[in-house]
């Protein structure tokens, strides 16, 4: 099945007896992001009907998981709204898990996958309609920015992620630029696409997930560098809502089928 099949595939009905899927999402000031993580939400109940899906914030926005958890109760599965295996990913859930008194299947990060590429595509297509066209893409180089990590893995995962989207999907070359943490910056990652010899324009495509400061901070730095086109934040998009419910999937089936513990 190729990658556009995945994202356009039908809506399935919940299965009896499958637990809620508990969405933890970092949280922001800027109100852009839960409204963001809202309309994520809907697509998700769109295609798995009557599931039952929540969402609980590490900050800045209510409700936080205990409040979640009191409602869910133990039948959950905890799905991070989280792009990369950082901080976030590896400490402040799990810490947050722990003192909530939860003991739930915990679903990977979103990448890498094949639908995030997607997510991507559908993004740039949205901004810029001509980059559908495997010749446009041939002469486009495009800026992939990430927030950044001080975690070097994670840092690494990104890299991969803007080599396999220049592999499988036609642009002239891609870069990673970082809005916060270490460089390269937006506006270096722009020149350096555009000494690419074989571009004639440049995007730039936020590896973020919704809308708040650090897609406003890339969006400046986008202007100020001239970039032709610029991509919106990846929430919400099918593509990312199917890939929420294959991580949910991944996790119930790793924990219905894990060997029990005997004393």
């Amino acid at each position: 099945m190729t990658d556009r099949r995945l994202s356009a595939a039908p809506a399935t009905p919940v299965a009896a007896g499958s637990p809620a899927l508990l969405l933890i999402a970092h949280g922001s000031r800027d109100p852009r992001h839960a409204a963001a993580v809202a309309a994520l939400v809907a697509q998700v109940r769109a295609l798995r009907p009557g599931l039952d899906v929540a969402t609980a914030y590490l900050d800045h926005c209510a409700p936080r998981i205990p409040q979640v958890l009191d409602r869910l109760g133990p039948a959950a599965v905890a799905v991070p709204l989280l792009l990369n295996r950082a901080f976030h990913a590896k400490h402040d859930i799990p810490a947050a898990l722990r003192a909530a008194g939860a003991d739930l299947p915990v679903a990977d990060v979103l990448g890498p996958s094949p639908l995030l590429l997607c997510a991507l595509d559908r993004r740039l297509t949205e901004a810029a309609p001509a980059l559908a066209s495997p010749a446009v893409r041939a002469r486009t180089g495009v800026v992939l920015a990430a927030a950044g990590s001080s975690d070097p893995a994670a840092d690494a995962a990104t890299r991969a992620v803007a080599a396999e989207w220049r592999r499988t999907r036609g642009w002239a070359a891609v870069e990673v630029a970082y809005a916060s943490a270490g460089g390269p910056r937006v506006p270096d990652a722009v020149a350096a696409v555009r000494r690419t010899p074989a571009v004639d324009r440049v995007a730039v495509s936020p590896y973020l997930l919704a809308p708040g400061l650090l897609p406003d901070r890339i969006a400046e730095a986008a202007g100020e560098a001239a970039a032709d086109h610029l991509a919106a934040p990846l929430a919400p998009t099918p593509d990312l809502a199917r890939l929420l419910l294959t991580r949910y999937d991944e996790a119930r089936t790793a924990a219905n089928t894990a060997p029990a513990l005997t004393a």
